[in-house]
């Protein structure tokens, strides 16, 4: 076995990250700031919240199917 980083094992590491990010917080939050009045010298922002939920099915089929990706073994050509 080699240790080279194939696409299919970041493929696999992204899926368990996202699956155990989406189980374990319930998805991805983010904080954007906007600029609400603009007029010359004054100048006012807000703070808004987003949030991506991701539901807790979605998270654990995610990281089995990392799982998966990760530990089964790939296909040999046969000639």
């Amino acid at each position: 076995m080699t240790s080279r980083m194939t696409v299919r094992h970041v493929v696999g590491a992204a899926l368990v990250v996202i699956g155990l990010v989406s189980l374990l917080w319930g998805g991805f939050r983010w904080t954007e700031n906007k600029t609400v009045v603009d007029i010359g010298p004054v100048k006012a922002t807000a703070e808004e919240h987003k949030t991506l939920p991701i539901p807790p099915v979605v998270g654990a089929l995610l990281l089995v199917g990392g799982i998966v990706v990760l530990v089964v073994p790939t296909r040999r050509r046969i000639r």
